[in-house]
């Protein structure tokens, strides 16, 4: 009898025992987002007063994507705080482009923002000479000075005008 019992015990738990095999066996492997690859091929390089393209190739896995987000942010050495962002347009084959006209001499920072389909964020950097620059008055571009300009630029502009205005004059009085 006891064996009987036994068996009846061991035989449903050989089965569950294999039925969660065959269930796991079927879930399918969970996919892992793949970083984009984004080449700048704007020139670092460039004349004054042209027309000039900014441009970037967007490749993932292989393959040209044509459904990336990109935005192309441009400002001039030391001036962080004034820079513009461009939303880039598909041309073709994952290339994506904005255009820009830079009216005076000067050494330039470029990110070209990426949010591929897949909604992973990349941000290659690239410096643009803009014609012959004096390259004694570039400020280094580094990641504390962008910091201060960024947080100065918070500063700066702050909805409420008036009470700007009364920081602005305490602080004269003050100096």
């Amino acid at each position: 009898m006891k064996k009987w019992l036994l068996a009846l015990v061991a035989v449903p738990a050989l089965l569950v025992g294999c039925g969660e095999k065959k269930e796991s066996a079927a879930l399918p492997e969970p996919e892992i987002a793949q970083i984009p690859e984004v080449e700048i091929l704007t020139p670092k390089e460039v004349a004054i007063n042209e027309t000039i393209d900014l441009a970037a190739q967007v490749v993932e896995g292989g393959k040209k994507v044509d459904d990336a987000v990109v935005q192309f942010e441009v400002w001039e050495s030391g001036k962080r705080d004034q820079g513009q962002m461009m939303d880039g347009k598909l041309e073709k084959d994952g290339v994506y482009k904005a255009t820009t006209t830079f009216d005076h001499d000067g050494v330039y920072y470029m990110y070209a923002h990426t949010t591929s389909g897949s909604g992973v964020h990349s941000m290659p950097k690239q410096q643009i000479t803009a014609g012959s620059p004096d390259m004694t008055n570039v400020l280094p571009e580094d990641e504390k000075a962008n910091n201060n300009s960024m947080d100065h630029s918070m500063m700066n502009h702050s909805d409420d005008t008036s009470e700007h205005s009364d920081h602005e004059k305490s602080e004269k009085n003050h100096n």
